[in-house]
Parts: C-alpha cells; structure tokens; sequence
C-alpha cells in the first residue's frame, strides 16, 4: 500500500501492481511500475535511507526502506529504477520459505482499495502463482478494460463496481491458489 501511494503521490496516472509466486523457485516477486514524475539519480540513492523524504509534511519515510527490508531479511533482494519525468520500478523478491517471510496479507482488498479511493488513476494489477511441478496460471484486473466496458458514465468507485472488483479478485485469487487443478 505504501509503495504505491508513493506511486500516486508522484503523479502518476497509471500503476502496475505485480504479484508473482513460485513455489518450486521459492520465490515471492512484488513488482511495482508508475508512470509518474520519476526520481533523480540522486533522489534513488537516499529513497532507501528512512530518514530520507519528499514530504514536506513529515520528516521520515518508511515505505521503500521497510519494503527493501522485508525482501533482505529473507534471503531475497530489492532494485529501484527511476526516471525523472518518467516513472519509477520497485522489484523487491522474497524467499517465502524464510522464517523472517511476512505473511503477504490481502493483496487483493489492498488493490481493491486502491482502485476505490483513486478512480480516476489506472491500474493493472498482474497475480501469478506456480506450484512446485506445475506451470504458471495468472488472472490480470486492469482498470482500463473496465472503463472500457462501463463507459464514461459509471466511475470504478460506484457501488457495485467496488463490490464487482472485491469479488472478482477473490474469486481469482482463489482459483489461482486452488492446488487441485486437473
């Protein structure tokens, strides 16, 4: 949530929320893509320093040193790229069989959430999942196709889109994890 509303705060109008898990790589992959107004070679370097903000609001910044942490202290790692005036990647991999694996929570009630309080932002939010032996299945919800299909007239925070949107991403969600495919 926090790295993406760096995303938001940054201006951007499209994000790319990638989720990916192979079990048999153990290997646990956050990817997140804007197109906002990126970072100097100078702003990447102290982005993962907590005493190092953008805010004017508040001394510190939590999200990018806290998400890079997380990654390291399972084994895993972390890589930022940025552009000024283009966007900016976070790739942060995780060894989900780690003792220090965070659990990954509702991933999709925070996207949910994301794309009710932003409506008028764009998101394309990718989950994949790859048991041991098996090959990889994906589900994809980008907001675009959705506009597309509603129409100017009905915006994604209207009632029954956010009610649509929960429950096509835990019916997905769902289907994705379900280790008893034939």
């Amino acid at each position: 949530m926090d790295i993406a509303q760096n995303s938001i705060s940054a201006g951007a109008s499209l994000i790319e929320i990638e989720v990916a898990e192979d079990i048999g790589e153990d290997v646990l992959k956050i990817r997140v893509t804007d197109n906002g107004c990126g970072m100097t070679p100078e702003q990447v370097q102290h982005v993962i320093d907590p005493f190092y903000t953008t805010r004017t609001t508040r001394s510190v910044g939590l999200g990018v040193p806290l998400f890079k942490m997380e990654a390291e202290m399972t084994g895993g790692s972390f890589e930022i790229s940025s552009e000024k005036g283009k966007g900016t990647s976070l790739c942060a991999l995780f060894k989900p069989s780690s003792v220090d694996m965070i659990p990954l929570g509702d991933i999709g009630g925070t996207v949910q959430l994301l794309i009710t309080c932003n409506p008028k932002l764009d998101f394309l939010f990718t989950r994949s999942y790859r048991g041991a032996g098996e090959d990889r299945r994906k589900f994809t919800l980008d907001t675009r196709e959705l506009r597309q299909v509603l129409g100017e007239d009905v915006p994604l925070d209207a009632p029954d889109v956010v009610l649509w949107i929960r429950d096509y991403l835990a019916e997905q969600t769902e289907e994705l994890l379900n280790t008893n495919h034939d």
